[in-house]
């Protein structure tokens, strides 16, 4: 029994860290599409930016699960899979 709680925390662990490190990938590739000057509105765009600052100011702040569905409107907003 003891062994399936480490076994659990350590897959806690790990899926935190996995989640640190997808989040400068997207913050990437939202960077990458806004220097492409995407056609959408200015009204979009400006949700894009706030949206990629917000996950970036969570990804710092260890709230790794929120930037990544933050970072993901944003994704969406751009068409970026």
């Amino acid at each position: 029994m003891k062994l399936r709680h480490l076994i659990a925390a350590l897959m806690f662990a790990f899926a935190g860290s996995a989640f640190a490190f997808h989040c400068p990938i997207d913050m990437k590739k939202i960077d990458e599409a806004l220097a492409k000057k995407p056609n959408i509105s200015a009204q979009q765009l400006a949700e894009v930016k706030k949206l990629r600052a917000d996950g970036e100011a969570l990804h710092k702040a260890g709230k790794h699960q929120e930037a990544v569905d933050t970072l993901g409107k944003a994704m969406a907003i751009l068409g970026i899979k």
